[in-house]
């Protein structure tokens, strides 16, 4: 048998045994494991934000467009449960491409690059990661002065918001439908100040909520007003 770019040995149609079958199958594995297609690269981002609503989330998107949200915050001001929420979904190409060519302009966040500026107000603590084949880089910081760094970090916040407003959405429509038309208000107006990105995220509780011959039909019309809105805050 032979496989391109490996020897594997061959038996001869006599004696065999069992070793030999053996052999045989572990060379034939050991060839196939180098055409393994190796793992995309990551971008992910997180912030820590001790009293803000989420208290702390985390964002990953891959090369091929797979991104995946998760954030913890208290379910209420007067409780102290938490509402552990995650969520995976497909960037848009032109964010995806934003995200990885904003890594690169950063060095890939290889060394500082927070300010040091210990006189800035503190707004969560930060952390951009990139990881690939030949990277593995990580650098944390409240306040960067690198316009790469500033991009990807309000990029990041205006996905994380769209993510929380599909987080509000799902816990409001289950239990509460008369809290959707404020939550989709402020939605709606988030997004005409290109303030949220990636909304196509969302667009199955957005979906659901204008399906629902149960929610009043002025919250529909908002749900499909919005499902129909592409805000750019990353345009030039």
């Amino acid at each position: 048998m032979e496989i391109p770019g490996c020897f594997v040995p061959v038996f001869r149609p006599s004696r065999r045994n069992v070793a030999e079958g053996i052999v045989l199958a572990a060379a034939f594995l050991l060839c196939m494991l180098p055409l393994r297609a190796a793992d995309p690269a990551t971008v992910s981002f997180s912030l820590n934000f001790p009293g803000s609503d989420p208290e702390r989330y985390s964002i990953s998107v891959t090369e091929d467009g797979h991104g995946r949200y998760e954030s913890s915050s208290k379910i209420s001001q007067d409780s102290e449960d938490r509402d552990e929420y995650h969520s995976e979904f497909t960037f848009s190409d032109a964010t995806r491409r934003r995200i990885f060519d904003l890594a690169a302009q950063a060095h890939y966040f290889s060394g500082k690059i927070d300010s040091g500026n210990r006189k800035l107000a503190f707004t969560g603590s930060k952390k951009l990661t990139y990881v690939d084949g030949q990277r593995n880089t990580t650098a944390e910081f409240n306040f960067s002065p690198m316009p790469p760094i500033q991009q990807l970090t309000t990029l990041f916040q205006s996905v994380a918001a769209t993510l929380e407003f599909g987080r509000r959405l799902e816990y409001d429509h289950h239990y509460q439908k008369l809290a959707l038309d404020d939550q989709l208000k402020r939605m709606e107006d988030l997004a005409r100040r290109n303030e949220l990105a990636e909304i196509q995220a969302v667009k199955p509780i957005l979906q659901r909520i204008y399906d629902d011959p149960s929610v009043l039909n002025v919250v529909r019309a908002r749900a499909q007003r919005i499902m129909e809105m592409n805000p750019n805050p990353h345009a030039p």
